[in-house]
């Protein structure tokens, strides 16, 4: 594990929480270079919203220990919320104030002066596309508009470094793609990102590494293509005429008992295999065998929907569906 240096924006060694007999964090090892972004991505419960917690202040560790902007933040928690931005998984907005009073109020808070803040709550309002609604009350804003405006509160000090838990979250795809580009000027702007997220795409795209934390432990670290190279093989994708999957599928499950992923509404079916060519033509034998012919097949890289099968056992869409009660 690295030592807390000028090159990381955050390290985390050895982070151990409790509740009762339940473990949500067991020994948590991070460490983020400055200006990257780093995704913590794992099943519900895994720990990833314990661990922003942690970094963020609002939670103990019972040991461990963890350094974010250079500064210690059991030691010195009142410097370090001056440095950091924090968007959690729900808007944390006042509803009877508007959106230009919401984010001028935080500017106040951190000590901008009344110009500064003003000013800044009209950039971010632009910036997230809340310029017509910003002199509207809160209480009359879309659930993606609230996400917005948590976002953009989230910036309006600057911060050195931002933690997004499942900041797209409720966002429409349009909406979700202009975050991704905030992100990206962010980032190269020099800002350290720590992101998690129940879309693996966002992940993929964005995140310079990532860790995959289950049972709140850190099993699998790297860049996507490193992870998918290491815990997913190839990839076999096979799509059938309208009810076709639902007879195919307890066909291969003998074949790859709890590998399969089904969308039964596409009639699809795809499975992570060491050497897709030869899984291809096995799962073609045993189908013809049982009388059912794939309309298509195709064979493709894995996605991190597969990390996430292979490392966890549990398909991403319902693992992290829900977001991360620990």
């Amino acid at each position: 594990m690295v030592t807390a240096t000028d090159d990381y924006g955050i390290v985390a060694t050895g982070l151990i929480k409790r509740y009762g007999d339940v473990t949500a964090l067991d020994g948590v090892d991070l460490a983020v270079p400055r200006g990257t972004v780093f995704g913590l991505l794992g099943p519900n419960g895994a720990g990833k919203t314990t661990t922003i917690r942690v970094l963020t202040t609002l939670l103990r560790p019972d040991s461990g220990t963890a350094v974010v902007d250079g500064i210690d933040v059991l030691a010195d928690p009142g410097t370090l919320k001056s440095h950091i931005g924090v968007s959690g998984q729900y808007a944390a907005v006042d509803e009877h104030l508007t959106g230009f009073e919401n984010l001028d109020m935080v500017g106040r808070l951190y000590h901008l002066g009344r110009k500064r803040a003003r000013e800044r709550a009209r950039e971010l309002l632009e910036r997230f596309d809340l310029s017509d609604a910003a002199d509207r009350p809160v209480k009359g804003y879309s659930g993606g508009m609230r996400r917005r405006l948590d976002l953009a509160g989230a910036l309006v000090a600057n911060p050195a470094v931002l933690f997004l838990d499942e900041p797209t979250t409720g966002l429409d795809p349009r909406a979700r793609l202009g975050l991704w580009d905030v992100i990206r000027e962010l980032v190269a702007g020099g800002t350290t990102l720590l992101l998690t997220t129940q879309y693996l795409e966002e992940a993929d795209a964005l995140a310079d590494r990532i860790a995959v934390i289950d049972h709140g432990r850190v099993i699998a670290l790297g860049t996507a293509d490193e992870l998918k190279r290491r815990t997913a093989g190839e990839r076999i994708d096979l799509g059938f005429a309208a009810g076709d999957a639902d007879r195919a599928r307890p066909v291969l499950e003998g074949v790859w008992p709890g590998a399969l992923q089904v969308d039964s509404a596409d009639d699809r079916i795809s499975v992570s295999v060491p050497a897709a060519s030869a899984a291809l033509i096995d799962a073609l034998t045993i189908l013809r065998d049982h009388d059912i012919t794939p309309i298509d097949v195709g064979i493709g890289r894995p996605t991190l929907d597969d990390v996430f099968l292979t490392l966890t056992g549990s398909p991403a869409e319902t693992a992290t569906a829900t977001g991360d009660p620990a």
